[in-house]
């Protein structure tokens, strides 16, 4: 049996969620592709090019075709995209579907046309955009259609998208390119500097996961890591503390909070009356730090939560937002619709 179907794809920089509609999150997988250079070849995608990540030899690399947010590598992308569509359609013959993916919020005409273009040659019957931060407050559960304001911030690997939303539209947003990445990357940094000893970025992001905390005080945890000395070159052990990972990280969750603050800042009198009243929501995967929600709240003086699937939030609300054209249809980014911006 061949039928069409609405799926919703959440595009991010170290993940990729496909949604779809009647059957919820059928698919979440690395963006990761690996390719042998020599034959000119895709090896891998998705979990199985994650395990080549540092493992690779010289002809095989193992790459990220998005990054921060956006496509860095269009056909590699488009031959992910194809992978993942066909992996999400399996035992479901599904034609020329009608696709929603989230950009972040201040993604350029230039960049938007090229997600278009390359869900377009998947096979897709309509290709339609939406910001990351409506995208995750719909998958989270806020009524957005309300004259009334809501506040999300939208943490994946790439960005964080900070929006306050009324009356399904954003009217203030900010985008800073800072996310779980960014995070890794610091955690590499720091410990390469304070103690000579070169470790991997999956190495870094088990740290973060098992003992990083957004603040000293809120766990106290040790974990052994392993890596190259740097003076010697040879292997070695290493304690690492959860103290140290907040020392990591702590510039990057600040840029992350004066980006809330900024939005907080240029929000309407109203509308900010509301989000003291209902609070700040988070979604992503980089949300899910260690009392993350607890310093968002510190600082701004907010009450702030975490959705109830933070990872899920944004494929969730792409494929809600077919449901919803009537109300998105006016807002939402097509091909058309970039065309004069070009």
């Amino acid at each position: 049996m061949v039928w069409s179907a609405d799926m919703g794809i959440d595009l991010g920089t170290a993940t990729i969620l496909v949604y779809l509609k009647g059957k919820g999150i059928v698919l979440n997988e690395p963006s990761v592709v690996a390719i042998d250079h020599q034959k000119r070849k895709v090896l891998a995608v998705g979990k199985l090019a994650q395990e080549m990540l540092g493992r690779t030899p010289g002809n095989i690399i193992a790459t990220r075709p998005l990054r921060e947010g956006v496509i860095a590598d269009f056909d590699i992308t488009e031959v992910m995209l194809k992978h993942f569509i066909l992996l999400a359609c399996r035992k479901r013959r599904i034609f020329k579907p009608r696709i929603v993916v989230c950009v972040p919020v201040e993604t350029t005409a230039v960049e938007k046309k090229a997600v278009i273009e390359a869900v377009t040659r998947t096979g897709a019957r309509e290709a339609y955009l939406i910001e990351e931060p409506r995208a995750a407050a719909l998958g989270a559960g806020l009524d957005i259609f309300k004259p009334s304001g809501s506040m999300v911030v939208d943490i994946g690997g790439g960005t964080t998208d900070i929006a306050v939303i009324s009356m399904g539209e954003t009217v203030v947003s900010c985008s800073v390119r800072v996310g779980g990445d960014k995070f890794d990357e610091a955690i590499v940094r720091y410990i390469r500097k304070e103690h000579n000893l070169l470790i991997g970025e999956r190495s870094a992001e088990k740290l973060k996961i098992e003992i990083g905390s957004a603040f000293e005080g809120s766990r106290s945890l040790k974990m052994e890591i392993r890596g190259r000395d740097l003076i010697n070159g040879l292997p070695r052990s290493l304690d690492i503390s959860t103290e140290q990972v907040v020392e990591a990280i702590s510039e990057m969750l600040w840029v992350i909070v004066q980006g809330v603050k900024q939005v907080l800042e240029k929000t309407p009198p109203e509308l900010a009356g509301d989000i003291i009243e209902k609070g700040i929501v988070l979604t992503g995967g980089g949300s899910m730090l260690d009392g993350l929600y607890k310093l968002v709240a510190e600082q701004t003086g907010v009450p702030t939560f975490l959705a109830e699937d933070p990872i899920g939030s944004v494929a969730k609300g792409t494929g809600l937002a077919l449901e919803y054209l009537d109300h998105l249809s006016g807002t939402l980014i097509t091909g058309k619709n970039l065309a004069p911006a070009l």
